[in-house]
């Protein structure tokens, strides 16, 4: 069994970008676009424990600013047990982590972002 740390170096610009367009999306008021960022950083980062935890924890914060109990209470598990399951290597590749999709389940990852695996020597399997 692998055991997961942190966001490897060729992906993290990536990770980070997303992070920062989420910022300025969100500082902008265009919350759609901001969840976008976040649910992409959500797919980067999953694999990697303080990296997901972390989206999970903006999932919540974003869930509390637009006042929706359901992604409040959806992300109290994830935030939870999301980094777990990412040491482990037992993730859903592809989830996009907001509440409105089961927590388990596995998404197909849109062709640019597999692009940015692979350009990060990244796989995803």
């Amino acid at each position: 069994m692998k055991f997961y740390t942190s966001i490897p170096e060729s992906l993290k610009p990536y990770y980070k970008t997303e992070l920062d367009k989420y910022r300025t999306e969100y500082s902008n008021g265009n919350l759609k676009s901001a969840w976008n960022h976040l649910e992409r950083a959500h797919i980067i980062g999953q694999k990697y424990p303080y990296a997901h935890t972390f989206v999970h924890w903006k999932m919540l914060q974003f869930g509390i600013k637009i006042k929706s109990g359901k992604e409040i209470i959806g992300q109290i598990p994830r935030l939870i047990f999301g980094g777990v399951k990412s040491f482990v290597g037992k993730i859903p590749v592809g989830n996009p982590g907001g509440a409105n999709v089961p927590p388990l389940k596995p998404f197909p990852i849109e062709k640019e972002l597999k692009d940015i695996f692979a350009k990060a020597g990244i796989n995803l399997v």
